[in-house]
C-alpha cells in the first residue's frame, strides 16, 4: 500500500505543478493535466521538456532586441516610416486610429512606404519567381524555411545556391531542426563544400536538453541582395507543387516584396541567424539604399518567443473587432484561442460577413478533428465555413473590410499564435487586397459550404473524437 500512496502523492504533485505553472492559460493546463492522467509519469516528463519556459523566452527576446537596436537608426534613416494614421494611403485608417496604434505598438517593425508587392497564388508561380530572383543575386542570398525537402524542388534550390556561392555570392541558410529533420548528411555536405553556410534552428536533441523543443521556426523567408524578399505559406518541396498523389493540388499563397519592407524581413532573418548559428551580424551593407519602387505601405509582423507581444494573434483580434463589412479567412488549421473564437462569433452575430475556408481533407487528422469541434457553434452564430475540395489549401490569409489583408506563415491556431516563430506581411493598399479578394472568390468556386443541419448529423463517434482532440487543441 505504501507504494500506491507514493504514486498517488507524485501524481498529485504533478497536477499541482501544472496548475501553478500554467495558471495564465487554463485551457493549456487542462490539456496537460489530461495527458498526465492518461500517461501519468511520461506525461509530466513531456510537459517538463515541451511546455513553454518563460526564462527561455526572455533570453531569446533579449538577444533579438539587442541586435535590432544596433541597426535601428540606420533603418529609420533609410526607410519611409509611417508614424501617424493620417499618413496612411488607405483612407479607411482615418477612422481607425486605434487599430493603427495597435499595429505600430505590436512590433519593432513599423509600417513602411515605398513598397511593391506581388501575390503568388500557387507553388509553380512562387518557385519560378524565387528561382528568377536568386539567379540575379550578386551580393547575398538568405534562405529560411520550416521544411526543406531533399527532392526535385529542394535540389533545384540547392543547385542555384551552390552555383551562386561559387560565383562569390554569400549564401546563408536556416532550416528548422524538426521541420527539416529528413535532410541527409550528404545533402548538407554539398552546401558545406560549396561554401554555403547552413544551420538548423534548434535541432531536436539540443533543443530538448535545453527545454526549447516546443519553439519551432515556422517562418519562410527568401532574401536576395537585401532588395527583394519573399514570405508566405510555401516551404520547399515537391508536395507544394501538388506532386504527391495523396495530397493532390496544393493551394498556397506567397508574396514577393520589393522596397522598404525588405529591410525588416532582413532584420527578422538576422535575428534568426543569430539564434541558429550564434553569429551576430551587424552589417549595414545588407540593408542597401534603393530608389522608391512603389507606393504600397506594408508592415512585417513577426511573432514568437523572440517578441514581446503575440503580434500575429493580436493583429488578428484587433482587426476582427473593428470589422464592419467582412472577415474572410483562409487557413489550413483552425484552432482559435478563446478571444479570436468569441471575436468571430460576435462579428457574425452583429452582421459582419464572416467566411472561413478550411481543407476538406487535412494532412493531420488530429488537427482536422480539433478544427471541426469549433464549427457548430460558429455556424449557429452565422459564420460561414467552406471546405476546399480541389486539393489541400495551405494558404494563410486574412482580409478585413477594405482596410487590410495579411499573408504569412501563421495558421489560425494556438501553436502559431503563442509558440512558433511566425511571420506575416500586412498589406494596406487596395490593389493587393483586391487581388486576394479575387483569389478568395475563386477558391470559393471549388469549395462546398458546410450546412448546420447536415453538420449536426455527424456520428457520435466523430463528435467524441472532436471533443477529445479539442481538449488537446492547445498543444496541437
Amino acid at each position: 500500500m505504501m507504494w500506491l500512496l507514493i504514486v498517488l502523492l507524485i501524481f498529485i504533485f504533478q497536477m499541482i505543478t501544472i496548475l501553478i505553472l500554467e495558471f495564465r492559460d487554463p485551457s493549456k493546463a487542462v490539456a496537460w493535466m489530461f495527458i498526465g492522467i492518461f500517461i501519468p509519469f511520461f506525461g509530466f516528463v513531456a510537459y517538463y521538456f515541451v511546455a513553454q519556459e518563460f526564462k527561455k523566452r526572455t533570453k531569446i527576446r533579449s538577444q533579438g532586441s539587442r541586435l535590432f537596436q544596433e541597426i535601428r537608426g540606420h533603418l529609420w534613416n533609410e526607410a519611409v516610416i509611417v508614424e501617424k494614421a493620417d499618413e496612411m494611403s488607405n483612407d479607411e485608417f482615418l477612422h481607425e486610429e486605434r487599430l493603427f496604434n495597435l499595429l505600430t505598438h505590436l512590433s519593432e517593425n513599423p509600417i513602411t512606404g515605398c513598397n511593391k508587392s506581388g501575390v503568388l497564388t500557387d507553388g509553380k508561380a512562387a518557385y519560378q519567381a524565387m528561382f528568377e530572383a536568386m539567379e540575379t543575386a550578386v551580393d547575398h542570398i538568405h534562405v529560411e524555411f520550416y521544411i526543406f525537402r531533399q527532392d526535385v524542388i529542394g535540389t533545384k534550390f540547392q543547385d542555384i545556391m551552390i552555383r551562386k556561392a561559387r560565383e562569390g555570392v554569400k549564401v546563408r541558410v536556416v532550416c528548422d531542426g524538426v521541420g527539416s529533420y529528413e535532410l541527409k548528411r550528404a545533402f548538407l555536405q554539398r552546401f558545406k563544400d560549396a561554401g554555403v553556410e547552413f544551420h538548423f534552428f534548434l535541432p531536436p536533441f539540443i533543443a530538448t536538453l535545453d527545454r526549447r523543443i516546443n519553439y519551432r521556426n515556422h517562418r519562410k523567408i527568401l532574401l536576395v541582395d537585401g532588395k527583394k524578399g519573399f514570405v508566405g505559406g510555401l516551404n520547399v518541396g515537391d508536395d507544394y507543387l501538388g506532386l504527391y498523389p495523396k495530397v493532390g493540388y496544393w493551394r498556397d499563397t506567397h508574396l514577393e516584396i520589393e522596397g522598404d519592407a525588405v529591410y525588416f524581413l532582413q532584420n527578422v532573418f538576422l535575428n534568426d541567424w543569430k539564434l541558429a548559428s550564434g553569429e551576430r551580424i551587424v552589417d549595414m551593407s545588407l540593408f542597401p539604399a534603393h530608389e522608391c519602387v512603389g507606393k504600397e505601405q506594408i508592415q512585417i509582423l513577426s511573432s514568437g518567443p523572440d517578441q514581446t507581444w503575440n503580434a500575429v494573434q493580436e493583429m488578428c483580434f484587433g482587426a476582427i473587432t473593428i470589422a464592419k463589412e467582412r472577415i474572410w479567412i483562409t487557413t489550413p488549421y483552425f484552432i482559435p484561442d478563446s478571444s479570436i473564437y468569441e471575436g468571430l462569433k460576435t462579428a457574425a452575430v452583429s452582421g459582419v460577413d464572416v467566411r472561413i475556408i478550411i481543407p476538406y481533407q487535412s494532412d493531420s487528422r488530429l488537427v482536422h478533428l480539433a478544427s471541426l469541434s469549433y464549427v457548430e457553434e460558429l455556424l449557429l452564430a452565422g459564420v460561414r465555413f467552406f471546405q476546399y475540395r480541389k486539393g489541400f489549401v495551405h494558404a494563410k490569409i486574412i482580409i478585413v473590410d477594405h482596410l487590410l489583408a495579411s499573408v504569412g506563415t501563421a495558421n489560425m491556431d494556438m501553436r502559431s499564435f503563442f509558440c512558433n516563430f511566425e511571420l506575416t506581411a500586412v498589406l494596406f493598399e487596395q490593389e493587393p487586397i483586391a487581388h486576394l479578394v479575387h483569389d478568395f472568390e475563386e477558391d470559393l468556386k471549388v469549395c462546398s459550404e458546410m450546412q448546420l443541419d447536415t453538420f449536426r448529423h455527424r456520428t457520435r463517434l466523430q463528435k467524441a473524437e472532436e471533443i477529445l482532440c479539442r481538449m488537446l487543441s492547445p498543444l496541437l
